[in-house]
């Protein structure tokens, strides 16, 4: 592989990380807004943690993929 490409693997990656965090910040952001109910709260964490427990399901099956 040439310098040129190794660049743009590695400025691509940084990229797209930083757009999802971007994101996921943005869409956390705009859910608490709407202001949730005290009750909901707790639903929200229960969600967070499932939505967390799916990406690392998918991120080990991209593993094994490999």
């Amino acid at each position: 592989m040439n310098l040129n490409r190794l660049l743009n693997i590695v400025i691509n990656t940084v990229v797209r990380r930083l757009v999802n965090f971007g994101i996921n910040k943005g869409v956390g952001y705009a859910s608490r807004k709407g202001g949730a109910k005290t009750a909901d709260h707790g639903q929200a964490r229960d969600a967070r943690a499932l939505a967390k427990r799916a990406r690392k399901a998918a991120r080990i099956t991209r593993r094994l993929g490999r």
